[in-house]
């Protein structure tokens, strides 16, 4: 017989079914018993008589038949509620043993460490269930609005070289090439770049990004971006369709937005208004009916010095100056301070949930960049002559952003930690969810990647 899920028992009254999935619940009334099950669309009650002995979170096989319940005994809490399957057989596929933790609940109150540890058994609560499911869908709405926009789905190399951009790159060692190592990507930006030289003209993906920080409750080790990039476009063409693609995608998951189109300030009018360039716009009555209040900041300062007084970009060395006056001064090493970017920020209820800039697509002005920032010619040459040659083969002027839909959805679900909208987290200190890494290697893999473990 062909598998029932439970929410389709509505449509199923006085039909022969048979239902598979989790135990949520026991309640044994003597001749009688109630097991409550679980699948991925809900839950549903079922009834039966001398039935097999199970635990909670068992997964269990039930034939039966679907009966209206009376209306007094109906459940409102359950959209399964006004049903239930009486119970003809029974088996058990999976018996469970006692959960380390109770899944009723939020499970806020369960500490970091063993939730993650048993994480498969963490993402089976409710709460978790919907988080993961509307990322699914928020991404699937991203997608149908690019792709109605004609971009095209790249996937670029997890594979690449490491280059400065702006935080620690995850080191690979080669095994085929004895101390050279590859780096993970902190994010596509030079790929998408690349592709833009290619001709694709607009590119986008979903995209895995690694980067070496310290954990926080906003960022981890892993994350995942909407990128996207454009060719032949100013600033405000990339900027109007980031927000039309979040608002659409918003849309699709029923989210409400404060305001449309998205209000913009200088990062200067930023700081002077909020003393920061990431901060919240809602009302007291928008917080309380959780709506999601958007602005964008723009022109901000191309420089910064670092902790040592040098020169460091301030979002990243690719984007081009905001006019040519700026551009001029850049080349020219000149007015180093005042050179504003084309960066744009989108923030979000005080978080920062997409960035981007127009592109150099000048390789005089990024070699000037780096240059600005201490780098030598030989330096500059090792790091980034790919991205130079490339540029001197006809590259069109670009854009583009990435939005970190996992911080937006923290907004949207009021969570207060990023690992609440990924499905295997790192924790609060830099583990793996339910696999004990980062581990040791064995000798056999040390000697074979040429490697040597100082103490």
């Amino acid at each position: 017989m062909e598998r029932t899920l439970a929410r389709e028992t509505l449509k199923k009254i006085g039909e022969k079914v048979r239902l598979c999935g989790w135990v949520v619940s026991i309640r044994d009334h003597g001749k009688i018993t109630f097991i409550d099950l679980r699948d991925r669309t809900g839950v549903v009650q079922c009834v039966g008589e001398a039935l097999p002995r199970v635990s909670s979170e068992s997964v269990i096989e039930v034939l039966g038949s679907v009966a209206k319940r009376p209306q007094n005994l109906a459940n409102p809490n359950l959209e399964t509620g006004t049903v239930e399957v009486k119970i003809e057989k029974m088996k058990v596929l999976s018996a469970a043993e006692e959960l380390p933790f109770p899944l009723e609940g939020d499970g806020y109150e369960i500490g970091e460490e063993v939730r993650l540890k048993y994480r498969y058994l963490d993402l089976r609560r409710p709460r978790l269930q919907r988080n993961i499911k509307v990322r699914s869908a928020y991404v699937q709405a991203a997608r149908e609005y690019l792709f109605s926009q004609d971009f095209v789905e790249i996937e670029t190399p997890l594979l690449t070289k490491s280059t400065p951009e702006g935080s620690r790159d995850f080191i690979v060692p080669s095994r085929l090439y004895p101390g050279k190592f590859f780096a993970l990507p902190q994010s596509p930006q030079q790929y998408k770049q690349l592709l833009m030289v290619a001709g694709f003209e607009r590119y986008f993906q979903i995209a895995r990004c690694l980067r070496d920080e310290d954990p926080r409750a906003d960022r981890g080790y892993e994350h995942t971006q909407i990128d996207l990039e454009m060719s032949f476009v100013e600033r405000e063409d990339v900027m109007k369709i980031v927000e039309e693609m979040t608002i659409y995608a918003l849309t699709k998951i029923g989210a409400k937005v404060a305001r449309k189109p998205f209000p913009v300030f200088t990062y200067e009018e930023a700081i002077k208004r909020f003393n920061s360039d990431k901060f919240d716009l809602r009302s007291n009555k928008e917080k309380e009916e959780k709506i999601l209040s958007f602005a964008w900041v723009v022109d901000f300062p191309f420089f910064k010095k670092d902790t040592e007084g040098n020169w460091t970009f301030t979002h990243n060395p690719f984007s081009r100056p905001k006019n040519s006056e700026h551009e001029e001064w850049l080349l020219k090493r000149q007015n180093i301070e005042k050179i504003l970017t084309s960066q744009y920020d989108l923030v979000c209820n005080g978080l920062e949930v997409a960035g981007g800039s127009i592109r150099s697509n000048k390789a005089e002005v990024l070699k000037k960049v780096f240059e600005i920032m201490g780098y030598q010619k030989e330096e500059i040459e090792e790091k980034f002559g790919h991205m130079l040659k490339a540029f001197s083969y006809g590259a069109p002027p670009h854009g583009g952003c990435a939005q970190g839909f996992e911080r937006l959805l923290m907004a949207y679900f009021g969570e207060e930690y990023l690992r609440e909208v990924q499905a295997f987290p790192q924790t609060g200190k830099g583990r793996t969810s339910v696999m004990d890494a980062p581990s040791p290697l064995d000798e056999r893999q040390l000697k074979e990647l040429g490697l040597k473990i100082v103490k």
